[in-house]
């Protein structure tokens, strides 16, 4: 996606329902009802383990581009396979020739990747927390956008320490500043720059008596 200025984004209409099963997998997926009937999928449902990855194979490319007359191409391109495979999109839901585009919790664009405003927001609003189950809650989502937050294992330590099954629960400043270091990191959270296929990349790595970590990085062209 480096160098791309232009992106579109296509969301198909009941995704997996869009999806013909496999004809020898068919009889995988049949469920016996009260009636003593058989029932079977002829289309992917919702709920089979390899659901999500088999959905995944078809959303694996972002349409981008840096010229228009491009870009236009590819969109006629595609919407011809989804026309003769008979796929159909959600309008609504569909973004054509944007500057950025919101995908996957982030949002990216010419100038890189940046965390959903969304999500970041309701991490910076969630209210202090008062046991196990919403901790990880929080930590949930946090961890999601963790790689926006620098020394991020590091810093959520006393938090991550509350999981543990022989811990007692007990809210100490230590962790409230964790709470709000997390906070105010997503909330300061960088650009990240997309990868350059045609430029070296170094990896930097560091680690400490309790957290490690990495970087892929690239020099860029500013001196």
């Amino acid at each position: 996606m480096a160098n791309s200025t232009i992106y579109s984004a296509l969301d198909l209409r009941d995704g997996f329902y869009q999806i013909l099963m496999c004809e020898s997998d068919i009889a995988l997926t049949a469920v016996s009802t009260p009636s003593d009937m058989l029932w079977e999928w002829l289309i992917m449902p919702q709920g089979l383990k390899n659901t999500p990855a088999t959905f995944n194979r078809c959303v694996t490319h972002l349409l981008r581009s840096t010229d228009v007359k491009v870009h236009k191409e590819h969109l006629r391109k595609l919407l011809g396979l989804m026309r003769k495979h008979k796929l159909y999109a959600n309008l609504k839901k569909c973004i054509f020739g944007a500057s950025e585009i919101p995908i996957l919790g982030c949002i990216v664009g010419k100038n890189g990747v940046r965390p959903d405003p969304e999500k970041v927001r309701v991490i910076s609003e969630w209210p202090t927390i008062s046991n196990v189950k919403e901790l990880s809650q929080f930590l949930g989502l946090a961890t999601y956008l963790c790689k926006y937050v620098e020394n991020y294992a590091g810093k959520i330590r006393p938090l991550s320490q509350l999981l543990k099954k022989e811990a007692e629960w007990k809210w100490t400043a230590e962790c409230q500043q964790a709470f709000d270091a997390v906070k105010q990191g997503l909330t300061e959270a960088p650009i990240l720059a997309v990868a350059d296929q045609d430029r070296p990349f170094h990896v930097v790595c560091d680690a400490s008596d309790f957290a490690v970590g990495c970087a892929l990085m690239q020099h860029d062209h500013v001196s």
